[in-house]
């Protein structure tokens, strides 16, 4: 099968795990995903696990934390700042020397921000009690990123306006946007309908001039779906649908075969 009408409709980049990110034009996509991705990570320094908003018993407020570049990063220079805006409106950069005491005093807990490193990186998430549709409500559980990142699974994550749409008019009541999902790349397919996506695990994806994505498996979601994100309210309901509907997936995870620059509006072919 092929897709030939298809293009990429934004991109997305975090800088920070956990925390909201910005959305891009353009971006280098590099074998760890896109350029600047999950670069840092908040480390709770009495466990010296990674903070996640997969676990909002512990960390609630991560999304209320914002962070983005101070400028575009380059393959060929090194990482440029990251400007953290905190919940209050302070702000730090990354190069601060007293960025982890204020990190700390923010987060109420001793924390500090670091880079990815070739030791295990765990993170644990907690699955909501309160949605009886997933497997073992209530419970916490624990995961290690890949070597040497700050991912979950894989190094992009992939959604479709078809898939997006699919959710709209499951639950008309609920407000679904990208941002809600943290998407890397959303793709927009013209006059496909459902969890389009489901069918991509195995392919690749060629993107513009020729960079490669090969999809690995459909998202788990999890209760990040269902938390606040700026305008946008707490809804169990999102992940319920997803679990009721489509197996609890949403998009796909996808790894790079060929690296290379992408931009919104590029074409997307699919083998």
């Amino acid at each position: 099968m092929k897709v030939t009408t298809a293009t990429i409709a934004s991109l997305w980049r975090y800088p920070v795990k956990s925390m909201m990110g910005e959305e891009i034009n353009a971006c280098d996509l590099t074998e760890k995903g896109l350029l600047g991705d999950r670069a840092y990570g908040i480390i709770d320094q009495s466990t010296g696990k990674l903070a996640n908003a997969k676990n909002p018993l512990k960390w609630p407020d991560m999304f209320q934390y914002r962070a983005a570049f101070t400028e575009p990063p380059e393959s060929s220079k090194p990482m440029p700042p990251v400007r953290i805006t905190f919940p209050d409106g302070e702000n730090l950069l990354s190069t601060d020397a007293d960025q982890n005491d204020k990190l700390t005093k923010s987060f109420g807990r001793k924390v500090q921000l670091g880079t990815p490193s070739s030791q295990d990186i765990q993170f644990k998430g907690y699955i909501p009690e309160d949605i009886k549709e997933l497997e073992n409500p209530g419970t916490i559980f624990t995961r290690n990123s890949p070597q040497d990142t700050f991912f979950d699974i894989a190094m992009v994550h992939i959604i479709t306006t078809s898939t997006i749409d699919a959710l709209r008019k499951l639950i008309p009541e609920s407000r679904i946007e990208p941002r809600r999902f943290r998407p890397n790349i959303m793709i927009h397919v013209p006059d496909a309908e459902g969890f389009i996506e489901n069918g991509w695990v195995g392919k690749v994806l060629t993107i513009g001039g020729g960079v490669q994505l090969k999809i690995l498996q459909p998202t788990p979601r999890c209760v990040m779906t269902t938390l606040a994100q700026g305008d946008l309210p707490k809804d169990p309901n999102v992940l319920k649908s997803i679990v009721k509907n489509n197996a609890g997936s949403f998009g796909v995870y996808a790894s790079v075969v060929k690296t290379g620059e992408i931009r919104t509006g590029d074409s997307i072919h699919l083998q």
